[in-house]
């Protein structure tokens, strides 16, 4: 609003920390006006004649599929991808010719039936991506109008030169150019979750020379020549042309789109991208269209079935050509003379009979067509999109602290969830909470902190230990305490008796405890915001860590409550008196954190007039820097670290030293001068300054602080091993914290030894300090090649040692740096064996481009499913070339969500989304398939079995109107009720027998067996249903006057026979039966009958052969019943005694299981000892033996 007050209190950029992100950019600003940097942006002067030329795109953004112009031809062309689809497209339009064997609507009523079901689906999903559309391009920002104040428009409205003001925790509608904040020098801080997943807030800052109040930025007018859009979300190339000066651009001037304004109560900014050339957009590629490898199998089948038909129709009309050709001899004389051979048309015409033959094999391609099932892709279609409703209905995977609920994103994939033989995981926000604990510390050589991290439970349990009376009480302390302390703080997980409340001052070793907490409490580059309301303090820092940092010393009487450009102000407790005071210490320098520096410093001068250098880092570079005087405590801080480190806890070393006012003033000047350089190696002179005065320090103590673990990852990662799966960890933490996490998450265990590959070695280091980058990748390459092969050897010689009852176990770790050589064509493949023998892969410092590599490398190098899952913008590449992408919906934003397949709240749900969901639905797919393609085929041959019985004639054995709707009425809805609520066994056993997921990772109820199988299954029944019908029925007196059965009579004896079995065939395929399942298979048979008797009731010149013939013939007569009755049970007899064979002397895992919870129950109803001691039966475990030595022996990446 005009006259809104800008924050003076502090000029932030004032402060090294950030002044050192001024505009120093290395981009090649002479690139300018060249090929790929032609952009002109009018500032505040959109409505130029020269802006309105350059006609760059509005700010709309469309994420859908379809528009209302293409969605029926675009609709319409991804149906016909599906080969079936085509055919029966070309069979409706042949249907229209005599050669069709049935009537034209008879085959366009179904195929129209499915399409336009499909089409219906997916407009509903697209409409709802537009709905998603319409609200973010109707979002409110404020832009400078023609009247000269700033208005209120849409996000849609904005045009490329608009000035805009964007507020306090709103987004930006555009990619932005920085001119002005609320704070005087136009700092501002940036949320960019949305964009690379990180949590902590950037700083932005605008030029100085446009850092000016409102009335000034109304006023502005310059030009922008920058890059063209381009997907680079961390560079920028352009120049300001302002008040005849150019002025160098950088990405620190740069505010995306979709990232969020912070700790800043408002900018100004000029658009430069709109809409698709944002830099947002330009990263939104399409979602791969992802198949699962059961569909990509169905194709196959659907070859083979047409295969089928092919070879079918071309026998029948070979032997079609040759009974032609003998109806009429050489010399005139007619053998079927009551069919007129000499009379008939070109399709009979014995004198031309390979003619007439090639007629009848497009006739038999038609009449045999119901070999193809036309409804499996709807049915599928239909069951995917129930069995997604129960997975977004399931309680038991419902966040209640964050009401988000599981939710499928697409229907395409659920039965890969079953076959997942690999997941990759991110573990920030994934695994753990990404939210920073102060939990411990050590001061002084004593230990601080009671109670047990997961990590040291479980490493107690697996060592077997049991906790001292000592420990247990501690931790029974800090359980009682939690349960207490119903206020919690946020990033604070801390309790001693000896230091909290104040207790600290009674400590002998107080002095020291007061300055440890003075340097959490000092050094870090947080901002305190008040809330002028309640006085409550909040802090906004660039970390989770440094966050905790600060809220632990203000827990413990150190609260910072205060910062201006030279200031730090603190409540403290003193020591001596144990009174509050408030002490100003006056800021002089910050020396930032960076990760080859590992450690951040500052420098302040106290009340007492005295300076003093303030410093935290990492163990690895921090003792080095100690002085002899100051070694103090030094092997008890040691060991406390380790202890720290093997709990999972991430630590830094806290320091400081007294500085003499002489040697200050000398190293600032060398310093400053440092700054304030022009060159490539700036950032070297800084560091090499601030090297100088971060030596000689005094050890006060470690800090630990816990990433703590998502609820029951552990358990999670647990049950998924124990379900033969493998996980992957690929993060852009460090390899120490990866390391850790792989410790509290049993990803890493005691007794697995660590191949580690990097490239932190001296000789590397030492090429790098020369500059021969050549060099450095030379030998990088060598360097990793050697260690792949030296781990290689390692898991080779434990592998071989086949006498080792305990076989020795490898975890790989692997830096990012390393993982790009590890990643190169030439290495790729030995980096992926040596994986594969590991028991467990982390990556550490991976790259978002890196983690995408990784995943493409072990799906297309392994073959099997691979299950990606992330939380963050980063790991979006990581979901989208997996075959299964899970978002989890956490603190990191929506941008993994949004690109994921499916979304989860917490880790541990993927156990059951995977264990239980992902089992169900591969069954029921699977199964679900095998029977569609069983009941065609006892369909299809029973017409090819009655063309051989009547001489290839093309006459089909049932009416039009049967066949039509064979597939779509009678048969269907059971299939569908099968693929959603069938279960072989319950939800709680599926987690209690984590293996049985083995059955889809191997694939044993899709496999090339067990489908062929089931197509045998349907040609035996098709054959015992055609000639038993025919041979009881044919020569049989049917009717009281002594009349023999007709073709129609036989047509819907053996249809009803066919639906019959089929049917009943599904009741005792099923393992879970619902009156759900009941109504739908009686019910489809009740309704072949109601259809038979209101079919039959029309005109016989609609319903030809069926008028009345079942009320008034097959009806009364019982020998028509006790066919159907001898039929059924003869067809179902082969596949009743497969699986009483089956389940007998070759049971599957399921079928144990089942079997093994009947003989559980006695007849009163209750379980037995055995059922409740959950153990598991002698059957099972000897199966699961057999199962887990299968496992053990396969080849897992071939």
């Amino acid at each position: 609003m005009v006259g809104e007050r800008r924050n003076k209190g502090m000029r932030l950029s004032k402060l090294y920390s950030f002044k050192c992100l001024k505009p120093f950019s290395k981009e090649d600003h002479s690139q300018i006006g060249s090929r790929g940097y032609s952009r002109v942006v009018f500032c505040n002067d959109p409505d130029s004649p020269e802006a309105l030329q350059l006609n760059y795109r509005g700010n709309y953004v469309s994420t859908t599929k379809y528009t209302a112009a293409n969605f029926i031809p675009k609709s319409l062309f991804e149906q016909f991808r599906r080969v079936a689809n085509i055919y029966f497209l070309v069979v409706a339009f042949v249907s229209f010719s005599p050669l069709a064997p049935y009537t034209a609507p008879s085959v366009l009523a179904p195929l129209l039936f499915v399409i336009g079901a499909t089409m219906v689906k997916e407009g509903v999903e697209d409409l709802r991506r537009r709905r998603q559309d319409i609200e973010a391009n109707n979002r409110r920002v404020e832009v400078f109008g023609k009247n000269g104040e700033f208005v209120v428009t849409k996000w849609k409205n904005l045009r490329v030169g608009d000035l805009v003001k964007v507020h306090k925790d709103n987004y930006f509608p555009a990619d932005l150019l920085l001119l002005s904040s609320s704070y005087e020098d136009g700092v501002c801080y940036v949320e960019t979750m949305n964009l690379d997943g990180e949590t902590n807030l950037k700083l932005k800052h605008a030029l100085e020379t446009t850092s000016d109040e409102e009335e000034s930025i109304k006023n502005f007018r310059g030009v922008i020549k920058c890059e063209d859009p381009n997907e680079h979300l961390y560079s920028f190339v352009g120049t300001l042309h302002f008040q005849g000066q150019q002025y160098p651009l950088s990405p620190q001037q740069m505010l995306l789109r979709d990232s969020k304004l912070r700790n800043t109560d408002y900018i100004h900014g000029v658009v430069v991208f709109t809409g698709h050339d944002t830099k947002v957009m330009q990263n939104a590629t399409d979602p791969p269209s992802k198949r699962s490898k059961i569909e990509r199998k169905m194709d196959k089948i659907v070859y083979i079935l047409f295969s089928i038909l092919i070879v079918i129709a071309f026998t029948g009309s070979v032997f079609f050509g040759i009974i032609t050709r003998r109806d009429m001899s050489d010399n005139g004389k007619l053998r079927r003379w009551y069919l007129r051979p000499d009379q008939t048309t070109v399709f009979y015409e014995p004198k031309r009979a390979v003619l007439a033959a090639f007629f009848h094999f497009l006739t038999a391609l038609m009449l045999y067509g119901y070999l193809i099932p036309i409804s499996l892709y709807v049915s599928i279609e239909v069951v995917k999109v129930l069995q997604s409703i129960f997975i977004n209905q399931d309680q038991e995977m419902y966040h209640e602290e964050t009401d988000r609920p599981a939710r499928a994103r697409t229907s395409n994939l659920n039965e890969e969830l079953g076959q997942v033989d690999t997941i990759l995981s991110d573990k920030t926000g994934t695994l753990t909470c990404n939210s920073m604990e102060f939990v411990k510390c050590s001061i002084a050589g004593t230990a601080y902190g009671r109670g047990m991290t997961e990590v040291e439970v479980a490493l107690r349990k697996q060592k077997g230990m049991s906790m001292t009376p000592q420990e247990e009480a501690n931790d029974n302390d800090s359980l009682s305490i939690k349960e207490i302390k119903s206020n919690s703080v946020k990033g604070y997980n801390f309790w001693d008796e000896r230091i909290v409340n104040g207790q600290w001052i009674s400590q002998p070793n107080a002095e020291l405890i007061q300055k440890f907490f003075r340097v959490l409490a000092i050094c870090h580059t947080a901002i305190p915001d008040v809330d002028s309301d309640t006085g409550e303090i909040s802090y906004e820092a660039e970390s989770p860590d440094e966050a905790a940092f600060v809220i632990a010393s203000r827990e413990l009487g150190f609260e910072f409550f205060a910062r201006s450009q030279t200031n730090i102000s603190l409540h403290e407790i003193d020591h001596m008196t144990g009174e509050k005071v408030d002490r100003v210490y006056e800021l002089l320098h910050v020396l930032e954190f960076s990760s080859s520096r590992k450690r951040m410093s500052v420098i302040v001068r106290n009340p007492e007039n005295r300076l003093l250098l303030l410093s935290k880092g990492a163990d690895s570079v921090m003792f080095e820097r100690l002085a002899k005087h100051g070694r103090q405590n030094e092997r008890e801080t040691k060991e406390h670290i380790k202890r720290y480190a093997e709990a999972g806890l991430r630590t830094l070393v806290i320091t400081y030293r007294e500085v003499d006012e002489e040697e200050y003033r000398i190293w600032e000047e060398e310093f400053l001068n440092a700054k304030t350089l022009v060159t490539e190696d700036r950032d070297a002179l800084i560091d090499a300054a601030a090297d100088k005065i971060e030596k000689d320090l005094i050890l006060l103590g470690s800090t630990a602080v816990e990433d703590k673990l998502q609820k029951g990852v552990p358990d999670c990662i647990e049950k998924l091993s124990q379900a033969g799966v493998k996980i992957w960890v690929l993060t852009g933490d460090k390899t120490e914290t990866a390391i850790n996490i792989g410790y509290a998450c049993s990803l890493l265990r005691e007794g697995m030894k660590k191949i580690l590959i990097t490239l932190d070695s001296p000789d590397i280091e030492t090429l790098e300090k020369q500059g021969d980058k050549d060099a450095v990748a030379k030998a990088s390459f060598q360097s990793i090649k050697k260690q792949l092969r030296e781990g290689m050897s390692q898991t080779a010689a434990a592998t071989n040692d086949s006498a080792n009852q305990n076989p020795e176990l490898f975890g790989l770790v692997i830096d990012g740096k390393s993982l790009t050589f590890a990643l190169d064509k030439r290495l790729e493949k030995e980096f992926l064996e040596l994986a594969s023998r590991c028991s467990s892969v982390i990556c550490c410092r991976s790259s978002p481009k890196q983690k995408a590599l990784v995943t493409r490398l072990v799906k297309s190098g392994t073959g099997r499913t691979t299950l990606a899952i992330g939380d963050g913008a980063n790991d979006v590449g990581m979901l989208q070339e997996a075959d299964i992408g899970v978002g989890i919906s956490g603190a990191e934003g929506m941008q993994a969500v949004m690109a994921s397949d499916f979304a989860i709240a917490q880790f541990r749900y993927l156990e059951r989304l995977l264990l239980v969901h992902g089992h169900w639905c591969y069954r029921r797919i699977a199964i679900m398939i095998c029977y569609f393609f069983y009941k065609n085929l006892t369909f299809g041959f029973t017409l090819f079995w009655y063309e051989a019985y009547a001489s290839f004639s093309g006459k089909p054995a049932y009416n039009d109107w049967y066949m039509s709707c064979y597939n779509v009425f009678f048969t269907s809805l059971p299939v569908i009720a099968l693929g959603v609520f069938d279960q072989d066994v319950s939800a709680r056993l599926c987690l209690k027998y984590p293996l049985l997921y083995q059955e889809g990772v191997q694939n044993i109820l899709f496999s090339w067996e067990r489908i062929l199988g089931w197509m045998l299954n349907g040609i035996i029944s098709s054959m015992i249903i055609f000639f038993l019908t025919i041979n009881t029925l044919a020569s049989q007196a049917f009717r009281k006057y002594g009349q023999v059965t007709d073709y129609s009579v036989l047509g819907v004896t053996m249809y009803s026979s066919v639906v019959w079995t089929v049917n009943c065939q599904m009741a005792i395929s099923i393992n879970y039966f619902t009156w759900i399942q009941h109504c739908f298979i009686w019910g489809s048979i009740g309704v072949w009958y109601l259809f038979l008797v209101i079919y039959g009731s029309l005109p016989p010149t609609f319903s030809t052969t069926a008028f009345q013939v079942f009320v008034e013939t097959s009806a009364p007569s019982p020998i028509c019943w006790l066919t159907l009755v001898l039929v059924t049970f003869s067809a179902l007899l082969p596949y009743f005694t497969y699986r009483a064979f089956q389940i007998k002397f070759r049971p599957m895992y399921h079928d144990i299981i089942v079997e093994q919870r009947r003989t559980e129950r006695p007849e009163t109803g209750t379980r037995t000892t055995s059922a409740v001691s959950g153990d598991l039966p002698v059957q099972v475990e000897f199966t699961l033996h057999h199962l887990k030595a299968n496992l053990s022996r396969r080849d897992s990446w071939n």
